[in-house]
């Protein structure tokens, strides 16, 4: 089972100088008298949203920025936005300690850690929204209405304040990161949109932060997702219509104990492709295995 390695072990380092320190910023005037300074000393800037909560898989994005630009900026902020009813806002993780120790570690300069008011001055209930059409509508949209609307509300206003060169985003968050490039596109944000490989466990489950959600005997049943989305693949390029493979992985879903929300396979535009249609495909698939809902994805070609 092929599975992006997880970057190396990220802890403190204890021989830090006060130059490798991370700065944790909570003024957004502050934020931008650090990003002034950048820009007047020429350097490129890179950008990490986050809702909290990290593993190695943010970790592995926040190095994948290092690439791209010369300082890293990375937020965390729970988004209220972006949940639905009855969705897990208010026992989302909150993790700040260990969130700061590793970003350091991993190479960020600056954590912007906003609050409400300074996300959304007017409340929630008067912000200026931002709804992307088409893509947002399907698949996740259609079982999370109003999911990206948050999403996009939250991260232009993310894009206004830290004002980034490049942004990086996690492709196991597929839906996501296509609504993010369409609505950069859009509105022409200035921003170079850069996709990082999804990190998983040694079974193969996508790295996420409610994946501590899972039991242990939920864990082990977690792995059933990315095998059906490599079996997936097999069938397709195997000549296996699309239905019937779509079909075939929610009833392996079914049997295993979880209940799927969609198993569908999709053009990299997220289109439905015809049989036959080879030429860039994803493998899409949403689940709850108990109380936690999983989403994962394997792009793939004929000659993958």
């Amino acid at each position: 089972m092929a599975v992006s390695p997880m970057p190396n072990t990220l802890t403190p380092d204890a021989n830090a100088t006060r130059d490798d320190m991370i700065e944790t910023i909570t003024d957004l005037p502050e934020l931008r008298e650090r990003i002034r300074g950048w820009r007047r000393d020429g350097l490129r800037i890179g950008f990490v949203p986050t809702m909290g909560n990290l593993h190695a898989g943010h970790y592995s994005l926040v190095q994948l920025a290092r690439q791209h630009a010369d300082r890293i900026v990375s937020s965390v902020f729970v988004n209220p936005t972006q949940f639905g009813p009855n969705e897990d806002f208010t026992r989302y993780p909150r993790t700040p300690d260990a969130d700061t120790s590793g970003l350091q570690s991993a190479g960020c300069d600056v954590l912007w850690l906003p609050d409400v008011a300074a996300m959304y001055p007017f409340g929630v209930e008067l912000a200026a929204n931002i709804h992307v059409p088409g893509v947002s509508s399907v698949l996740e949209g259609a079982f999370r209405p109003g999911h990206f609307d948050g999403v996009c509300t939250v991260v232009s206003r993310l894009f206004n304040q830290v004002q980034p060169d490049v942004a990086v985003f996690g492709k196991k968050d597929y839906q996501q990161l296509a609504v993010i490039r369409q609505m950069v596109v859009d509105l022409h944000f200035p921003i170079e949109i850069v996709g990082g490989d999804i990190v998983r466990e040694a079974n193969g489950l996508a790295m996420s932060s409610r994946n501590q959600y899972l039991s242990p005997d939920e864990r082990v049943l977690s792995a059933t997702i990315h095998r059906t989305l490599q079996a997936m693949r097999d069938a397709i390029l195997a000549g296996t219509p699309r239905h019937a493979v779509e079909a075939q992985a929610d009833a392996t879903l079914r049997e295993a104990g979880f209940v799927p929300d969609y198993a569908v396979l999709r053009r990299l535009d997220l289109g439905e492709p015809k049989d036959g249609e080879l030429g860039g495909l994803v493998a899409l698939i949403a689940a709850r295995l108990g109380r936690t809902r999983l989403i994962d994805n394997l792009e793939f070609t004929a000659d993958s």
